[in-house]
Formats: structure tokens, C-alpha cells, sequence
């Protein structure tokens, strides 16, 4: 299983400050020093390695995806950018960049690059291989690039771009600091490297949703990877997980604002009428997935005698149905107690669990005629080859609630908003 790896003297790879969580959330005010399997030394300037490299240009007016010129002619607009550029971020004296800090565009180019090159190493880890990038054939690096009068983040074929937000506070917020939708956009790179890119004829609607769930997937995993995000969630809920807390709520913008929740009641017949954005639709599978996840963390701590079983029952009832929350909580409160490791040690293995599982059902998924069940499927298949079928009962039952298998979601309606991903830079791969 995968751990965090934080340096130490007798670490040899790049150094590298990163924000687990936005730095305008008041518990994450401190970046973390991380490391990166890249050896120190062999990231040079930029940042930049073998598999990706970091461009902050001069007057790039637009971003990259489909556009239209003066006489409305629709255009691919794609890398290399070969406009100007701002002096690339140097590595200091033995080939670190935790030396620069927060407040400068230097900090933010290295953060971006640190974060999506952790995100591609933890799940190398978890699928024990390379990832090849699908846009390998045409670009054999990654180009992360900033973009500063855009408000938003996305992927594509050969680029990751990212943005600012603005909220409501007025304050310019950059997303190459946001751990969150950086991690989501790698999540997009590797499910079209693993999976593949469905064409016109075979592409169905629960590909993009599943899509959207498993770059969130991607994100709320990598996540966990951070300690001090593991410990200051254990120590907010008390392993209570199904409270409103910093692992459910995903790619945050504010302290109160979130761009969904990982834990949701959304089914998947809210969609066989038709759906108007894959975020939406994606929510019934990040629903079941994370459900199944947290039956694992519940049944690790039932087996290791740390919650009795009656609490366990209790809490894999939320958030779907009626129970006494208040009660729960007091419960989790008093088992929790000086038993902070313990629960450590649980959440870490489910992690890992699903992490594996991910990776594994990858391997089985075609993105053409595709359909949540193929997940449901997978994730079965996957249980048994990992954990001998141990959590068969939760997969099915899980699913079954969300109405996997049982329906299937309609057409994209003709209210589809414009910035939707179907047909966007994201999915659109040039001839």
C-alpha cells in the first residue's frame, strides 16, 4: 500500500511545498513539504521532467479547446504555445523547489507542477506502472500552463490550463493553488489514458458522467495522502465520515462553497428523462463509490474492535436515511477517544482499497457503449482478485440504491449549459 512519503534526509527524490487544500481555508494556511519520485537533481527549470513541464506565457489572450474566428469558423486550438514566456522557476542549489514561497507566480508554477506530478505518482503506485499519456503519439510531455485573465481549470489533449477564481469576497484566487481541481484534472488525463476516448458512434452518456466521478475519485483519494488532511479530518468528525467535512466536500472555493459532495443522496433515476451536465449525472456513481468506501473504513474498525458492530449499522445508514445523527455522533465521539492512530491506520487501508480497486477496474472498462454497471462490474471483479470478495454484500447493495444496473440515464436535453465538457477541449482529439 501507498503511504505519504515526507522528507527526510534520507529521501532522494524532489522537494516540493504544496497546499493540501486551498490556502484561504483557515486550517490549510501552511503549505506541506512533499516529495516527488522524480530524483532531485533531474527537474530542471520550469519546473519541468520527462513526463511534464510548466510555461507561464506572455499574452496568451485565450485558452486552448475549439474556438471561432472573425468569420465564425470553428478551430482547434491546441499546444505547444510558442508565444512568450516569463523566465522559467529555477531549482535551488541541490535540485529542490521548497525553497520558494507563496505569494509570487514562481510559487505558483511550482506548486502546479508539484501537485499534478504527486497526483501521477500516487497512482502509478496504486497501478504498480507507467501511465502513457493518450496524447503520447503527438506530445511526449504534459504542457501545465498558466493562464491569468481566464476564470476556470480544464485538461486536454496535451495540456493542462488553469486559472483564477474569483469569489464573492472579490479576492483573485489562482487554481494552480487548489489541490482539489488540480487533482481532478489529472483524474480526466488518466481515465483517457486507461480507458480511452469513445468516438461519435459508441459514446454514450454515462462515460462523461463517469468521467466527472472518477477525476473527483482521483482527487478525494490523492487527498488522503496528506496527513495532516487525514488527521485534521478524524480529529473534525471523530471518524464520523458522513458529516459535511473536508473529504466529502470536493475541489472547494470558499469556506462554505464546494463544487459537489462526494457523499450525496442522488439516484440515477433523476436522469432517465434526459440530463443537462455530466457533474450531475456523475454524483449517483461518486454516491455509491463513496458509500462502499466508507462501509470498508466501518467494517475495518468493527473488525479491530474499535466501533461495536451496532455503530457500524448505525452509520452506514447516512446519509440516506433517517437516524438519530446526534446519537451517532456522540458514540463515534466516545470511541474515538485516545484512539487516534487506530482509526488512522483504518482510513489509510480503505483508502487503498478503493485506490487499488480504481486502478484494477480500469483495466476492464472500454469507454465505448459504456454504462455505470460496467463499474458496478468491475469493482466486483476487482473485490475479488484484491480482497477475495470480501465486500461483495456493499458493492451490490450500494450500487443497487443509486439504481446502477437498474436504469440507465436518457439523452443530453437541449438545456445542456455551454460549459459542459461533451464535445469541449476535454474530449475533442485532432485527426
Amino acid at each position: 500500500m501507498i503511504l505519504n512519503r515526507h522528507w527526510s534526509s534520507d529521501d532522494s527524490g524532489t522537494r516540493f511545498k504544496l497546499f493540501p487544500q486551498p490556502p484561504f481555508l483557515e486550517e490549510y494556511g501552511e503549505p506541506e513539504i512533499i516529495e516527488v519520485s522524480s530524483p532531485a537533481g533531474s527537474v530542471g527549470p520550469g519546473p519541468s521532467d520527462h513526463r511534464m513541464f510548466v510555461i507561464d506565457p506572455v499574452n496568451k489572450s485565450h485558452s486552448y479547446g475549439m474556438h471561432q474566428d472573425p468569420r465564425g469558423e470553428s478551430y482547434l486550438y491546441l499546444p505547444p504555445w510558442d508565444g512568450g514566456r516569463f523566465a522559467p522557476v529555477l531549482p535551488d542549489e541541490l535540485g529542490h523547489f521548497d525553497y520558494l514561497e507563496p505569494g509570487t507566480r514562481e510559487f505558483e508554477c511550482a506548486h502546479l507542477f508539484g501537485t499534478v506530478r504527486w497526483v501521477l505518482d500516487i497512482w502509478e503506485g496504486y497501478f504498480g506502472r507507467e501511465i502513457e499519456w493518450h496524447f503520447t503519439h503527438v506530445f511526449p510531455q504534459l504542457e501545465l500552463i498558466l493562464l491569468n485573465n481566464w476564470d476556470n481549470a480544464q485538461s486536454g489533449f496535451g495540456f493542462i490550463e488553469v486559472g483564477y477564481f474569483d469569489s464573492d469576497a472579490g479576492t483573485h484566487l489562482p487554481y494552480a493553488l487548489n489541490f482539489d481541481i488540480l487533482a481532478h484534472e489529472v483524474g480526466h488525463s488518466i481515465i483517457y489514458a486507461e480507458v480511452g476516448v469513445p468516438v461519435p458512434e459508441t459514446e454514450a452518456a454515462e462515460y462523461f458522467g463517469f468521467h466527472e466521478s472518477a477525476a473527483d475519485l482521483v482527487a478525494l483519494i490523492s487527498a488522503l495522502h496528506f496527513d495532516s488532511v487525514v488527521d485534521n479530518l478524524l480529529q473534525n468528525t471523530r471518524g464520523n465520515l458522513y458529516t459535511l467535512n473536508k473529504l466529502s466536500r470536493i475541489a472547494e472555493l470558499s469556506e462554505y462553497e464546494q463544487v459537489r459532495l462526494a457523499a450525496n443522496t442522488r439516484r440515477l433515476s433523476e436522469f432517465v428523462d434526459g440530463w443537462a451536465d455530466e457533474h450531475h449525472l456523475a454524483q449517483p456513481l461518486t454516491g455509491a463509490v463513496f458509500d462502499v468506501f466508507i462501509d470498508i473504513f466501518h467494517s475495518l474498525l468493527h473488525e479491530r474492535e474499535l466501533i461495536p458492530a451496532h455503530l457500524a449499522a448505525m452509520a452506514d445508514t447516512l446519509p440516506v436515511q433517517d437516524a438519530d445523527e446526534w446519537e451517532i455522533q456522540r458514540l463515534f465521539d466516545a470511541q474515538y477517544e485516545n484512539r487516534h492512530d487506530e482509526f488512522k491506520l483504518c482510513l489509510l487501508e480503505a483508502r487503498d482499497i478503493i485506490g487499488h480497486w480504481l486502478a484494477f477496474a480500469c483495466g476492464y472498462l472500454t469507454p465505448h457503449h459504456f454504462d455505470y454497471n460496467d463499474v458496478m462490474q468491475t469493482m466486483l471483479h476487482a473485490d475479488e482478485e484484491i480482497t477475495g470478495g470480501r465486500y461483495r454484500f456493499s458493492i451490490e447493495q450500494n450500487f443497487d440504491w443509486r439504481q446502477i444496473g437498474i436504469v440507465s440515464a436518457g439523452p443530453r436535453l437541449p438545456s445542456a449549459r455551454a460549459g459542459g465538457h461533451v464535445n469541449s477541449s476535454r474530449t475533442v482529439i485532432p485527426d
